[in-house]
């Protein structure tokens, strides 16, 4: 094979492919495994509503057409049920897309971005991609630094982005702060909001963002369609956001970037609130039974609002991770999260949770305990 001569852009080899390791069939294959319980990924392990899945049915005859690359109908709906105004909504494919578009509408070469050391790691890479300097503020105790955040504004400052609540942590800012903070932001530099577990929140202590964009037009909300209403499989979230940042995102988007099965299913999804419900109710359940059992057990833990735990090991979590694995359980090492002695585990049904923590005593029984 002929070597390569054309040489990709200079910012890429600052970059790193985001690692998502071998699929869950090549482990089976590898482990000799009947089966695996995927607890790595975050997803909604109840699935979706069974109306998404009887509707999209009916959409199969119209795969011939392009999408509505507005979204338009969709729009109505969420505006309606966020009481939110259509010209202020962006929909896209996947937040993940819309963080992209946001860094590619506003950020310019040697422009900087403030962010949590440990969070999204796509804020980091987009920024990079884009030329632009992150700046990296540590957590304390698994939680945004947001004093520290505003200290590391300086005039190059085009972004700032907090997840609420943190991935990979779990963990909310208290409400007071939080207003505090989105109040003292200079008006020129957007406060990005990622709001992908909002669904899950259920602490009084966790802010209902959506009333501040009346007062902050430098205020962009992110949620997604992926999480609680189980549509990761079709990339499906939007923002929420003051109507001139929408009109310049599409100015940048593609122009049918969200998929007519996509559009359909999160349609049916918003109006089928009950199975929004049913889940939030049954990861509460599943959470409370970890943390009661950990708590037994002397593992610390990051007091989640999601629907995952971080969990302290004691021990390296790629160890941990490969000592699961071999019971056919599958989680996240917290190596690549910031975290190297932990682990994070997506919180799911009870018999799966009561496995999850059977196989975890085995563990520390051969192992000799959490150290």
């Amino acid at each position: 094979m002929m070597a390569v001569k054309v040489k990709s852009r200079e910012i890429l080899q600052m970059v790193t492919a985001y690692p998502l390791g071998k699929s869950v069939y090549d482990l089976q294959k590898e482990m000799g495994l009947p089966s695996i319980i995927n607890l790595s990924e975050i997803e909604n392990v109840f699935g979706c509503s069974a109306q998404v899945k009887n509707h999209l049915t009916h959409q199969l005859d119209h795969l011939f057409t392009y999408p509505d690359g507005s979204a338009r109908l969709l729009t109505t709906k969420l505006a309606e049920f966020l009481n939110v105004k259509s010209d202020q909504l962006f929909i896209g494919n996947g937040s993940d897309e819309i963080i992209r578009l946001l860094l590619r509408a506003f950020l310019n070469a040697g422009d900087e971005a403030v962010m949590a050391e440990i969070t999204f790691p796509r804020y980091k890479t987009n920024v990079t991609i884009e030329g632009g300097r992150p700046v990296l503020v540590p957590l304390i105790d698994g939680t945004h630094d947001l004093d520290r955040m505003l200290a590391s504004i300086t005039e190059k400052t085009k972004l700032i982005f907090v997840c609420n609540p943190n991935n990979p942590t779990g963990t909310i800012v208290e409400k007071k702060k939080l207003e505090h903070f989105i109040a003292k932001v200079p008006e020129h530099i957007l406060i990005v909001l990622d709001e992908a577990y909002y669904e899950y929140a259920t602490s009084e202590e966790y802010l209902q963002s959506v009333t501040y964009l009346k007062k902050y037009s430098n205020l962009v909300i992110l949620r997604t369609f992926s999480k609680v209403y189980g549509l990761a499989g079709l990339r499906i979230g939007y923002g929420m956001m003051d109507p001139y940042i929408a009109s310049e995102l599409n100015k940048v988007k593609e122009v049918f970037n969200v998929n007519q099965l996509a559009q359909a299913a999160a349609i049916v999804a918003l109006e089928d609130q009950k199975f929004r419900l049913e889940c939030v109710e049954r990861n509460e359940e599943g959470k409370h039974l970890l943390e009661s059992e950990l708590t037994k057990m002397g593992y610390p833990f990051f007091h989640t609002q999601a629907n995952f735990m971080m969990i302290h090991t004691g021990q390296p979590g790629d160890i941990v991770c490969r000592e699961l694995l071999k019971h056919g359980l599958l989680v996240k090492s917290g190596a690549a999260l910031g975290y190297p002695n932990a682990i994070r585990v997506t919180i799911s049904s009870m018999q799966d949770n009561h496995y999850f923590i059977k196989c975890l005593k085995n563990i520390e029984k051969r192992n000799g305990g959490v150290s």
